[in-house]
């Protein structure tokens, strides 16, 4: 490939200029070899960024030049720092670069130049944090000096370290200028790295920013979007095109994975037709991805770049492997693309695709599912024998010391010391993930990895019975974790698989190991029994760790920020120590599932945490202890009693009953009617699908209703309990009577749905209806902006997928309101004093089977930006639900009744139905309409 005068840096100088040109033919093939080893390796187990776009591309062909700067007293200096850097001395070259830009700190033409190669020396060592510190002082000063198009450059450069640790929107930012609008064409801001590109119509450039565009939109799940840069990059520069097509088989891989998922949730909702249609895409995407991993390491091939050829062949490896399409490569096939790879790690340079390689190579795996290696222990190894498999780990051990990378030295160490954790070594095992440790904490150069090495030793000091600094390891892991969590959780969500196999263990290890300690009165560190007062504090972060993964589990599941938006800064100890209304007269149960068993939290205001394992009462000794899956299994059967309910003549309260047993009565003590009048529950799990309201208490012969107000909320601290003003409020009322047919799957009409619009008519006289084939996305949107609806009521089929995108609600003219257009619709209201106070669905329906349906209902109304909602967990369609609406909103006008007040005085009143009447003393009419948010 040849080097071109485009590829340059323009200098103001006219003789370095000509110098540059002399010596580009010999410098290039340097930077190739040097800049290719900048190429970090994503984070695996979180499974970003396979292929660092700029590996060869953007760094090496675009910025790789390593050059001296004016003036000249700062000139010896800069050029010893270039030697310094070639000779692979990175320490040294920042040393003499920065001793540079003490001398000369005023001068930007020459100040913007030592920054940028100070920048990629940083990267070499895997201190990010001061490349982009460099990256963002050359940047300055090209903007000082007004040379926009290395300003470009720079920008693209920084949004690649963004991308690689993991964080794709400060990268779009950098190269676009803002979220592209799916509705619309590409168009990014004139200041943006890739308008700069297009400006100077600089084909690399541009190829470059579409590259990384790609690659972070890949990483937030918008795999259509991606796939749109990284073909409109194939189409500039044919030059790059292996580069390109492996970024583009990346995309593919993820969008197939994608399409399963929906194919899954097809199936749950039990829409066949639409199953077949995203098995059939999925099936499509991975034979393009496929094509395009083949085509990008053959293209690699012809133009002699091993590095760019390791990375396409494992990618083809991985995914032949992990898919086990063995239609793609038959066994011998498959087993030269493997010889073929091995060898060609073998005559690689040292760089970081050397040991990244290794590494994968060391732990492919036969039909893998994607998950990360490093959280279990693979029994399905493609190598045979374990000398092959340690040699490669140990060699990436040599390979990434020679090269001073602490991102490369703590990631091969922490893989062979978990390959001695799978072999029950565990001296070994602690003392190479102590290494691993050890480098990454190194000014923080590896914190994307740190937490997963801390999540190691903790289980290995768990296996050597060293309980404490094991719990002391989870924590630290759990830390960092969430200082990264917000950035890395919304990547791949749809995939899911960080979240169950990283965050969703890792909480759960830790909360278990605390409360398995304090459950056999364990001896602390101080050498004394813990006292009540070390008790309280170990079940303070027993909760702040549960509610940290329940916050995760929403911001995975919407696939963005906006929960955390709503998040209250304080820990949840905090809040109850709050003398405020709402915590007045509240108790707060939290469940928690863990491995084998189930616990539940109680919290009072201003009184210490209570916990217990939920137990059978008749049971004894270790039969006790009721298993999750016994609980599970009897909390389906309570769900299933109670969606039959109306089937039968009189409701069989005894598995309500049993579970009132389990789950309330230990803490009856706690819980006195007189001082306790509201339950809020935040739930865990298969736990959400149940309303506890219909719990039943066998000595008091009722339901637990008649004693407490109860409402749900996802987390305390995404809670804001305040009463509002209910005197002049004004509804928006929707409804569907209409049958309808959505993706294939058909909407029975609803009947009932005119009695229950007209109840509500009659309470709210201010208001606005849209029925059938008035009620439509569009003509939605469109009243929402013309006035301030504090009360929206929504009587149509709502569908809770496990997916966010199978989340929706029916309207008129067979279309659905998206999840995500009720957000867009209701947050972009013009001001906080437009916001909507309450949202009801009346017609839900979850999918049966997967507790991430419940989730989705459970955090709908933190999603979509409204204070509470009243909602059902499944959908009944007669005359008893206008009955409890219309008593619900005659109690909501009470200025003087909470929500959860409201809704309780309406579920009693159908209990306690006169005879008369139409008897809705039956749970299956009243119990599925659930408060969710705030209950006040």
């Amino acid at each position: 490939m040849k080097a071109k005068n485009k590829y340059l840096k323009i200098f103001l100088s006219a003789r370095r200029w000509i110098q540059m040109l002399l010596m580009v033919g010999n410098l290039y093939k340097k930077l190739v070899y040097f800049f290719t080893q900048q190429y970090q390796k994503p984070n695996r187990h979180l499974r970003l960024i396979k292929v660092s776009f700029l590996t060869t591309l953007l760094i090496c062909i675009v910025f790789g030049q390593v050059v001296s700067a004016q003036p000249p007293n700062a000139t010896a200096l800069v050029e010893q720092g270039v030697k310094a850097y070639e000779a692979g001395n990175f320490f040294n070259a920042i040393k003499y670069w920065q001793e540079a830009l003490n001398q000369d700190s005023n001068n930007p033409d020459s100040t913007a130049i030592v920054n940028e190669n100070l920048a990629r020396a940083y990267q070499e060592i895997g201190d990010n944090k001061e490349a982009i510190a460099s990256l963002l002082a050359a940047i300055r000063d090209y903007g000082a000096v007004e040379n926009m198009q290395q300003v470009g450059r720079m920008k693209s450069e920084l949004a690649q370290v963004y991308s690689n640790l993991g964080q794709p929107r400060k990268a779009i930012a950098l190269l676009c200028g803002k979220l592209v609008d799916k509705s619309k064409s590409i168009e990014c801001t004139p200041e943006s790295a890739a308008q700069i590109a297009t400006k100077y119509n600089d084909k690399t450039d541009q190829v470059a920013a579409l590259g990384i565009l790609g690659e972070a939109y890949r990483l937030m799940g918008d795999y259509n979007q991606a796939i749109q840069y990284l073909h409109e990059a194939e189409k500039l520069d044919p030059a790059s095109e292996f580069l390109v097509l492996n970024s583009l088989g990346n995309a593919y891989k993820s969008r197939a994975q994608l399409r399963e998922l929906q194919a899954d949730s097809a199936n749950k909702a039990g829409i066949s037709s639409k199953e077949n249609e995203f098995t059939q895409q999925s099936v499509e995407d991975y034979n393009q991805a496929y094509q395009y991993f083949d085509k990008s390491a053959k293209l690699a091939n012809d133009h002699k770049d091993t590095l760019a050829e390791m990375r396409g062949l494992l990618n083809l490896i991985q995914l032949v492997s992990q898919t086990n399409k063995s239609k793609f490569i038959n066994g011998r096939e498959f087993n030269k693309t493997l010889e073929d790879a091995l060898k060609i790690l073998e005559s690689l340079p040292d760089s970081a695709t050397k040991v990244y390689g290794a590494i994968d190579l060391a732990y492919l795996q036969r039909d893998a599912k994607g998950t990360s290696p490093f959280t279990y222990c693979p029994t399905q190894v493609v190598l045979s024998g374990n000398n092959e498999a340690f040699n490669l780990l140990n060699n990436s051990i040599l390979t990434s010391k020679k090269l001073q990378d602490n991102r490369l030295i703590s990631y091969s160490n922490g893989a062979l010391g978990h390959f001695w954790e799978c072999r029950a070594d565990n001296e070994k095992a602690l003392k190479y993930t102590q290494t691993a440790i050890l480098a990454a904490d190194n000014k923080l150069s590896a914190k994307d990895s740190l937490y997963l090495w801390e999540w190691q030793a903790g289980r290995i000091l768990d296996k050597q019975n060293r309980k404490e600094e094991a719990i002391a390891s989870y924590q630290r892991a759990f830390d960092t974790l969430e200082d990264i969590r917000s950035d890395i959780l919304t990547a791949e969500r749809n995939v899911q698989f960080d979240l169950r196999d990283v965050v969703r263990p890792l909480y759960r290890t830790l909360a278990q190991s605390r409360l398995d300690l304090l459950e056999v009165g364990a001896i602390s560190a101080t050498g004394y029994v813990y006292t009540d007062k070390q008790r309280a504090k170990e079940l303070s972060k027993v909760v702040n760790t549960i509610d940290a993964l329940k916050l995760a589990e929403l911001q995975n599941y919407f696939g963005n920020d906006c929960i955390l938006s709503a998040l209250n800064p304080k820990q949840v100890e905090e809040l109850l120590q709050d003398n405020s209304v709402a915590f007045q007269n509240t108790g707060f149960l939290s469940s928690i599932i863990l491995d084998g068993k189930t616990g539940i939290l109680l919290q009072l205001p201003n009184q210490a945490t209570k916990f217990k394992w939920i137990e059978d009462p008749n049971q004894e000794g270790t039969k006790k202890i009721v298993s999750s899956d016994t609980l599970e299994e009897k909390i389906t059967e309570f769900r299933t009693g109670l969606v039959k309910g109306k089937e039968e003549f009189k409701y069989n309260t005894t598995t309500a009953a049993q579970l009132y047993d389990w789950i309330i009565r230990p803490f009856a003590e706690d819980l006195k009617p007189e001082k306790i009048k509201t339950l809020v529950f935040i739930q865990d799990g298969f736990l959400r699908s149940v309303p506890m309201a219909a719990l039943y208490d066998s000595k008091q012969y009722k339901y637990l209703v008649e004693t407490y107000a109860i409402a749900t909320t996802p987390s305390l601290r995404l809670s804001t309990p305040k009463a509002s003003d209910r005197r002049r409020q004004k509804a928006l009322i929707l409804g569907l009577t209409e049958k309808a047919t959505i993706d294939g799957k058909t909407f029975d009409a609803l009947s009932a749905v005119s009695d229950e619009v007209n109840a509500i008519k009659s309470i709210f006289p201010n208001h606005t209806e849209l029925m059938d084939e008035n009620f439509f996305p569009e003509s939605f949107q469109k009243t929402l902006d013309k006035s301030r609806y504090p009360i929206v009521h929504i009587a149509s089929h709502a569908q809770f997928g496990i997916i966010p995108e199978d989340t929706f609600i029916v309207t008129g003219k067979n279309q659905k309101l998206t999840i995500s257009q009720l957000e867009n619709s209701l947050r972009n209201l013009s001001s906080k004093s437009d916001s909507v106070e309450l949202l009801t669905l009346t017609a839900c329906e979850t999918a049966v089977g997967d507790d991430r349906a419940t989730l989705g209902l459970a955090g709908v109304a933190l999603q979509v930006g409204v204070k509470s909602a009243i909602a059902s967990l499944w959908n009944v369609t007669d005359e008893s639900t206008s009955e409890l609406i219309k008593a619900f909103y005659t109690n909501y006008r009470n200025s003087g009744m909470s929500i959860a007040e409201a809704l309780q005085k309406a579920q009693i009143k159908m209990i306690h139905a006169q005879k008369s009447s139409p008897s809705y003393e039956n749970p299956a009419y009243w119990a599925p309409m659930i408060a969710i948010g705030n209950w006040l």
